[in-house]
């Protein structure tokens, strides 16, 4: 656990910086794009999102890894369309991998208890302080409906590069001043 932890500080600071940390204008100019993105993959996507309690956009997540990797990403926060916080993700993985890429993660919490406990963390990691079913976009837009009923949806979209990895397991969010 311990080297888990100083690989994932070790990685936290090499991707703060190499990638520049976003104005709040930005992070919600590229919030919209990327919700737009998603919502033209599947209308039950945008559906979804008008019934959840809030919608976390990571319009860009870099990845990158050689035997060790990391990912890094700012997004907002909404609620009722409007951003209310901003957060970081970040993760650190040590295995058999190489690449890099940047994909964009929208993060649905469908309930208000799920909604309460994120918000409410110092520090919330996926499938720890909450499970996230990650949904897969069928033919014609459809998503399962066992993913349906979950109180955390999770989308990740837009993947570039030549690393893949579908999985927010282990992403650390992190609320950030801006």
């Amino acid at each position: 656990m311990r080297l888990r932890q100083l690989v994932f500080a070790f990685l936290a600071m090499m991707l703060v910086v190499t990638v520049q940390a976003a104005s709040r204008t930005e992070i919600d100019a590229k919030s919209d794009e990327a919700l737009q993105r998603l919502y033209q993959q599947s209308q039950a996507a945008r559906e979804l999102a008008l019934q959840a309690r809030a919608v976390l956009v990571f319009p860009e997540v870099y990845k990158a890894g050689v035997g060790i990797g990391g990912e890094y990403g700012e997004g907002a926060l909404r609620i009722g369309g409007q951003t209310v916080d901003y957060y970081s993700t970040a993760a650190a993985s040590i295995g058999l991998q190489l690449g890099a890429q940047i994909k964009s993660q929208v993060i649905l919490f469908m309930t208000q208890d799920a909604l309460d406990r994120f918000r409410t963390s110092k520090g919330w990691e996926a499938g720890v302080d909450g499970s996230v079913a990650i949904a897969t976009i069928g033919t014609g837009g459809t998503i399962d409906t066992n993913t349906l009923q979950q109180p955390i949806i999770g989308f990740i979209f837009s993947n570039k590069g030549l690393m893949v990895n579908l999985t927010l397991e282990g992403s650390k969010f992190t609320r950030i001043d801006k």
